[in-house]
C-alpha cells in the first residue's frame, strides 16, 4: 500500500510524516535508533496495512558515520564495547539525556495537542525506544501504548523511583528483541521486560531469533498491538 509521505516540522523536529492525517484513526510515532534516520523506518508504515498516521522524527545529533543519534555515543568506543559482547545500558547516564528527553517530550507534547482525540501510540527502535521509554516513565503522558524494540533499561537506579511510583501501571507495552542481538544483549531486552511487567505495565513481550534488527514478525506484532490498543 502506497500512502502519501511528507516532511513536516513538528514540536521542534523534522519528521517524515505517513499517511492521511485527516482520515487516520490513529497516530504513531516512531523514534530511529543510534546511527539512524527517519527514512529508515518510514517505508514501513505503507506495508502495515493501518488506518493510522505515522509520524517518525529526526534525532537532533549528527552521528559519525552516518545518521543520527538522540545523545552522544563515541562510534570509536561504542565499537569497542560491541567487540567485548553485546551490551546492557542499564548502567549508563549519558550526559546529554537530559536534552535529548526535553527534545522527545515538546515533540510528543504537540502531537498528543494536536491528536484531535485520536489515541496515539509511540515507541522506537534501540535508542529512540531507550529514550521514548525514559521520557514517558520520567512525565508520563496519555498514551494508549508503547513499543520498546530491541531496547535495554538506561540510567536504570534514576528509573526505580518512578517504575515504583506506578507511572506504567496498567499501560499496554510491546517488547521485543533478538536472541541474538550483537548490539544489545538479549539478556538487557528481558530485564527490560522484567522490570516493567514488575512495575505493573500490561507487556506483550515478542523475543525472536535474530539480531539487532526488526524482522517481519516484529512487524507483524507491532500491527496487532496498535489494532488492539488504537482500535
Amino acid at each position: 500500500m502506497t500512502l502519501p509521505e511528507t516532511i513536516l516540522e513538528v514540536g521542534g523536529r523534522r519528521v517524515i510524516a505517513v499517511g492521511d492525517r485527516e482520515g487516520a484513526r490513529a497516530i504513531v510515532v516512531l523514534s530511529h535508533g543510534f546511527q539512524m534516520e527517519p527514512a529508515d523506518l518510514s517505508p514501513f508504515a505503507h506495508s502495515l496495512g493501518l488506518p493510522a498516521w505515522f509520524l517518525f522524527p529526526e534525532a537532533p545529533r549528527v552521528a559519525l558515520p552516518r545518521g543520527r543519534a538522540w545523545w552522544h555515543i563515541d562510534p570509536e568506543l561504542r565499537d569497542e564495547a560491541i567487540a567485548r559482547g553485546p551490551r546492557d545500558f542499564a548502567v549508563q547516564y549519558p550526559p546529554d539525556l537530559a536534552d535529548a528527553r526535553a527534545a522527545l517530550g515538546a515533540f510528543l507534547d504537540e502531537v498528543i495537542a494536536d491528536s484531535g482525540g485520536r489515541p496515539v501510540v509511540v515507541g522506537g527502535f534501540s535508542q529512540g525506544a531507550m529514550l521514548t521509554c525514559d521520557t514517558l516513565l520520567r512525565s508520563p503522558r496519555p498514551v494508549a501504548g508503547v513499543a520498546l524494540l530491541s531496547a535495554s533499561r538506561l540510567a536504570f537506579d534514576e528509573w526505580r523511583p518512578f517504575l515504583a511510583a506506578g507511572n506504567v501501571r496498567g499501560l499496554p507495552m510491546l517488547v521485543s528483541h533478538g536472541t541474538a542481538d550483537p548490539d544489545l544483549a538479549f539478556s538487557a531486552g528481558t530485564a527490560l521486560k522484567d522490570c516493567l511487567v514488575e512495575a505493573g505495565a500490561d507487556v506483550t513481550w515478542v523475543p525472536f531469533e535474530q539480531g539487532h534488527e526488526i524482522p517481519l514478525v516484529v512487524w507483524r506484532r507491532l500491527r496487532k498491538f496498535v489494532e488492539r490498543v488504537a482500535p
